[in-house]
């Protein structure tokens, strides 16, 4: 039987498990990225482990996310993130250098590697003919000590295109059909490796757009095929020598097949509050649009902004849009620059930001109080853009630009003939903003520096038998870590200071939570169906933790935040029978006992002492991450036993 893309870079990188489906393996990881939101806490984490240097091929600290210095909390963690880089052998990618999954894409992803990142979005790397895993930041720090990742062997979904794109539809297009085909929750415990001969047609850019969406998915990962077009893109970024052929053998055998005929694609939008929440754009066009944004690390590329530029040339965004342009990277900006794509741009009233993550956190740029707002990006969760009222709508960046000059939602079908577009046969290469690490005789003496936002993060406790807390919020299905943990300018700046940060978890749900679960010492959260969806951040388990929460017990988890709930020490744990969900109330008394025996086997039982019920519950967690888990945690657990 032959092997699947995710299987061969699987089995060449497998140093503990095997490959059969639902068995936890360990992969040797080759790369590591890490962004600012994320990055100071993994890097504090690393530091506790006393490696010297880091153990991997390739591992880039980068700026882009809290970018807008408006005190300074933010420079303070650029320059602590400098320094470690500099001292234990990391790249760092300047702030304006670009976003990291673009910038990675450019610069140093290469096929057939593993790469894990602090970001959900590292899959953006499939689109290479790479492993990319988003992972919380305690996976990196192991990672970038040498530690082989932990995850449970993913099932294999092979997407086949068949035919060709339309004018004006777009891989944008595709990630939403798929969406609408699996939902958010669709692809959890899955690889989705795309195929067929629709491929063949997509550039590196373009499949990078789908695997960065695939993450919408709830999938482990998304990978394309390592092949002609691949080499022509690593060709062109004076990277040919990192190109190697790679594809699924042709009798290999995947769990699901989904087909797709691009053919009869038709621009499609996902409306508030969800990724898969589709529909197609004829079917809620003429809607009036207040602001559109362009950019995020889905649609950032140069063939992004060049197809922006053509559509805009010569026209005027209507006088209702405020409309944002965010390159990709520095090149993507410098080179709209120089071929006076960047003019035609600015001629049509856009406003042009940062290369950075921007409007996409609500770093800025947020809507206006009721706004609708189109937007290229991959998440458009309720309150995520700064504005908790506002109206997110996903769009590729075609109908971005015909909605913009409409003012009202518009199918980029009716724009006329789409402009001639191709990709440069060579890229503007000029990596002098990405700062290389001191050599190994020079970092010893390296003084780090620390500003007084960093804080310590809180101390994990191994499990005890005995557990008896009340419930302190019970939320329902599809809770985001935007809901736990939510991002914004007011908030990132604190990413590194987890007892001010703790101020604003939950806050989106129920802004008493923060006083009540400081109050109560002890608690635990309920929730429903995929909890902890989105974002790779740590922090939606780290801050739980400071104020308390020692369990979450939900229908189901998303795969990253259930591991990083584990490496915080955070009991994840699901109901046997899904109906108990609707037994419990917020306050009710849960009380535990053999609980350390009851995670080892993977059923526990919990008493309700305020209605006298008992109930079922399962630890649904790998052999290892029982360990880390009644350790106290994965810094703990790797103290122990040394990173293994």
């Amino acid at each position: 039987m032959g092997l699947t893309i995710a299987e061969k870079i699987i089995k060449s990188h497998l140093v503990a498990g095997t490959m059969a489906r639902g068995d936890e393996i360990a992969l040797s990881i080759d790369q590591t990225l890490t962004q600012d939101a994320t990055g100071t806490m993994a890097y504090l984490e690393f530091e506790t482990m006393g490696i010297p240097r880091v153990r991997t091929e390739r591992s880039v600290a980068y700026i882009d996310h809290n970018t807008l210095g408006t005190g300074f909390e933010n420079a303070d963690d650029h320059r602590y993130i400098a320094d470690v880089a500099k001292k234990y052998g990391i790249y760092f990618s300047r702030p304006g250098n670009g976003i990291c999954h673009q910038v990675h894409l450019e610069r140093f992803g290469r096929p057939g590697a593993t790469l894990i990142g602090s970001d959900s979005h590292t899959p953006t790397c499939g689109g290479l003919g790479m492993l990319a895993f988003g992972a919380g930041g305690m996976d990196v720090a192991v990672a970038m000590g040498g530690g082989a990742y932990h995850i449970t062997m993913p099932k294999i979904y092979k997407v086949e295109l068949t035919g060709r794109l339309r004018p004006f539809v777009t891989p944008k297009d595709i990630s939403l059909e798929i969406l609408r085909i699996l939902s958010v929750k669709g692809g959890v415990g899955a690889v989705i490796e795309w195929g067929g001969e629709g491929v063949l047609s997509l550039s590196v850019p373009e499949r990078a757009t789908i695997t960065n969406m695939g993450t919408e998915l709830g999938a482990t990962t998304s990978i394309f095929p390592s092949d002609e077009r691949t080499r022509q893109f690593l060709a062109a970024q004076e990277r040919e020598d990192v190109y190697v052929p790679l594809s699924a053998d042709p009798d290999a055998v995947y769990d699901r097949v989904i087909r797709i005929d691009l053919d009869s694609l038709e621009p499609l939008i996902a409306c508030p509050h969800s990724p898969d929440n589709v529909v197609t754009v004829r079917s809620v066009s003429g809607k009036p649009v207040d602001q559109v944004c362009v950019g995020s690390c889905t649609n950032s590329s140069l063939y992004d902004m060049l197809k922006v530029s053509a559509l805009l040339r010569g026209r005027v965004i209507s006088p209702s849009v405020s409309m944002s342009v965010s390159p990709g990277s520095r090149q993507v900006l410098t080179m709209l620059a120089d071929s006076g794509a960047l003019s035609d741009i600015l001629a049509s009233g856009a406003r042009l930001l940062e290369c950075a993550c921007g409007p996409c956190i609500g770093m800025g740029f947020s809507p206006n109080s009721g706004g609708v707002s189109l937007r290229t990006f991959n998440r458009n969760f309720e309150g995520r853009s700064g504005t908790k009222d506002a109206g997110v709508y996903l769009v590729s960046p075609e109908t971005a630009v015909a909605s913009a000059l409409a003012g009202v939602i518009t199918d980029p079908r009716g724009l006329g003939v789409m402009p001639e577009v191709s990709m440069p046969a060579s890229f503007a290469v000029n990596d002098s903003a990405v700062i290389p690490p001191a050599s190994p005789e020079e970092a010893a003496s390296i003084e780090i520096r620390r500003g007084p936002n960093i804080k310590p993060f809180p101390a994990a406790r191994p499990v005890s038998d005995a557990l008896r807390a009340p419930v302190s919020l019970k939320v329902g299905d599809n809770i985001t870590t935007d809901h736990i943990m939510p991002a914004g300018s007011k908030i990132l700046p604190y990413r590194s200071n987890i007892p001010y940060l703790s101020k604003f978890c939950f806050s989106v749900c129920d802004e008493t939570f923060s006083e009540r679960a400081k109050s109560l010492g002890e608690s635990i959260v309920i929730g429903g169906s995929n909890y902890g969806q989105g974002s790779s951040r740590e922090h939606a388990a780290l801050v739980p933790l400071y104020l308390g929460v020692r369990a979450v017990i939900a229908k189901s988890f998303a795969r990253i935040h259930a591991a990083n709930l584990v490496n915080a020490g955070i009991i994840p744990l699901t109901f046997g029978d899904p109906a108990d969900y609707d037994k419990i109330g917020a306050g009710d008394v849960l009380s535990f006992s053999e609980l350390r025996a009851g995670i080892e086997s993977g059923t526990v039982t919990v008493k309700n002492e305020t209605t006298g019920e008992e109930y079922r519950l399962l630890c649904d967690i790998t052999g290892r991450a029982r360990e880390v888990l009644l350790c106290g945690g994965l810094l703990e657990y790797t103290k122990t036993h040394g990173g293994k």
